[in-house]
């Protein structure tokens, strides 16, 4: 039986928090609100819809399950909630932390998600749940495949990481799912990072009488506890040096949880299999894994029988796993936000914590965009070059050796049938959806590459202090990607010759280089020296076979003649 007095149910009891809720929270730990919870608990318990932004581990989901719960606890029925989210990791931990707080209600909570059985979630669906917890496109499948639940009657319309929500890849699922709520309902929307777009939305439009819009003062959008590094290195030695930046992590932290974090699914797969090969026990975390394998790849790593996590941004939103002491990015995200969600996961709720990334002569651009946007500026992870180039070759093997392995068919066939699943449920035609899908991506990669290219453009004339000229723009009939490059290459050179920390980084690389051929050369010059002994040694074993088959002969000759 937990006691509790006066102070320590005090400030929870402030902000509206019934006892029984507040019980729950002292048996997680927790004695006292964060500030998303503080700003938003009262206004959510008192019918605003909510706008919520704060920094990952900052307490978001308590933030919005508690004021769930104690108005469901006033009226108890099913369903009363729904929560989205991106991903089947986030969607299962939200799921936990309701059904701990809401433990002495005898709360059901269903998970929908695909990866498992929908017969079964139907039949979960259909026993009227009194949370649903799920992602947008299992959801839709299941409002346009069955008709055995209703959402009619929810009263709380939650989005957590709202801004990936909001993305083009779930646009048709959402409207979907708004199609069939209710208008009086509240909506609830949180992240780390929320943006116009989400504040502007025209697919969810809110109360804007009765709107709480809250996010952190401190501007600043990591936390002050996390080291932030970086790596510099070349392109084609960029798995050499995670190999070389984890050893030396874990040299003064030998069982420290480490997620290394990768920029496509198979990427992710490819380097598990590689670093496994050498030694580097670890296990992945990508979209293309099944519903078990990716709950068996989190429990072990949780459970500490596996301390290296390499994962797609699937791994990088809303879990919490306090154990997390770095977070290394293998590549540079795209977007600032994403490098945000990614190393969030580790110095959580006041814990200490590393983040490094792994940047190459190409990446400046981008490490400032970064930088820009945290306010921070990240300072150098030493590795040992001369080190580095002693397992270049070993590491570059291994890599060729499992991308040989892998199945590419496999991966692009699951892709695949998901897709035709859900547009057979849908009653239309795969295959002209698969066209109209290709066509729609050849558009969108046309835009995004003159996209990209203009705002390069536009940032060499900063550079240079003078007025961009927009007829300089490459051509459209000429080779966009190679402009890109090219561009691309002209502004990171400069870039570097700007900053203190880079000026030297085009020496540092052509020596790496220089050493690596140089190693790389006398590996193979050594290979072939084996190979010719190897085949000296062959024939020598040869000619003394034949000696003794000549003798053998000779002696039976001998025998025959006496």
């Amino acid at each position: 039986m937990i006691k509790m007095n006066e102070n320590d149910i005090k400030e929870f009891a402030e902000l509206g928090v019934k006892t029984w809720l507040i019980k729950q929270l002292h048996t997680l730990g927790i004695k006292a609100p964060t500030p998303i919870q503080k700003a938003c608990i009262p206004d959510i318990l008192s019918g605003n819809d909510c706008i919520g932004a704060a920094k990952t581990g900052s307490g978001k989901t308590f933030a919005f399950a508690l004021p769930i719960l104690q108005n469901l606890a006033e009226d108890p029925y099913g369903i009363y909630a729904l929560v989205l989210t991106p991903t089947h990791e986030l969607a299962y931990q939200i799921a936990d932390q309701f059904s701990i707080l809401g433990k002495p209600l005898n709360l059901r909570v269903c998970i929908v998600t695909g990866g498992s059985d929908q017969m079964e979630e139907s039949l979960k669906l259909a026993k009227k749940p009194h949370i649903v917890v799920a992602m947008p496109g299992r959801l839709a499948d299941h409002i346009t495949g069955c008709d055995t639940f209703s959402l009619k009657k929810i009263k709380y319309l939650v989005l957590d990481e709202a801004d990936r929500l909001f993305s083009e890849s779930f646009k048709e699922d959402l409207e979907t799912i708004f199609g069939v709520l209710p208008q009086n309902r509240q909506n609830l929307l949180f992240s780390a990072t929320i943006t116009e777009d989400v504040k502007e939305s025209k697919q969810l439009p809110l109360n804007k009488d009765h709107l709480t819009v809250w996010s952190e003062t401190d501007t600043q959008l990591t936390v002050n506890t996390l080291d932030q590094r970086y790596v510099v290195c070349p392109a084609y030695a960029r798995d050499v040096y995670l190999v070389q930046a984890l050893r030396k992590y874990r040299e003064t932290k030998p069982s420290a949880h480490i997620i290394v974090f990768t920029d496509t699914k198979k990427e992710c797969q490819v380097l598990s299999m590689m670093l496994n090969s050498i030694g580097m026990d670890n296990v992945c975390l990508h979209g293309f894994m099944r519903q078990r394998e990716r709950a068996a790849a989190l429990a072990q790593f949780r459970s500490n029988l596996k301390c290296t996590l390499i994962a797609t941004n699937v791994a990088a939103r809303g879990l919490d796993i306090p154990s997390v002491h770095l977070v290394v990015n293998h590549k540079l995200p795209l977007e600032p936000k994403e490098y945000i969600h990614r190393v969030g996961r580790t110095a959580r709720a006041g814990r200490t914590g590393m983040a490094i990334s792994l940047i190459t002569p190409y990446d400046i651009l981008r490490l400032g965009e970064i930088e820009d946007q945290i306010k921070t500026k990240l300072s150098e992870y030493k590795i040992d070059d001369d080190e580095a180039v002693k397992v270049f070759t070993t590491v570059s093997v291994a890599r060729r050796e499992q991308e040989a392995q892998l199945d590419n068919e496999e991966f692009e066939q699951r892709r695949r049938n998901y897709r035709h699943k859900r547009w057979i449920m849908a009653g239309v035609d795969p295959e002209l959806m698969e066209q109209g899908l290709e066509e729609m991506r050849r558009k969108r990669v046309k835009a995004a590459k003159k996209a990209k290219l203009e705002k390069i453009k536009q940032i060499q004339a900063q550079i240079k202090n003078k007025k961009e000229d927009n007829d300089r723009l490459q051509p459209e009939n000429e080779n966009i990607d190679v402009s890109i490059k090219d561009e691309l290459k002209k502004v990171n050179k400069t870039l570097m010759k700007k900053d203190d920390r880079f000026k030297n980084v085009i020496g540092k690389i052509s020596k790496i280089k220089r050493k690596a051929e140089s190693i790389e050369k006398k590996s193979v010059e050594e290979k072939e020296m084996k190979r010719k002994k190897k085949k000296r040694k062959k024939k020598a074993g040869f000619h003394l076979d034949l000696l003794f088959v000549r003798n053998n002969v000779y002696f039976h000759w001998c025998n025959e003649m006496v």
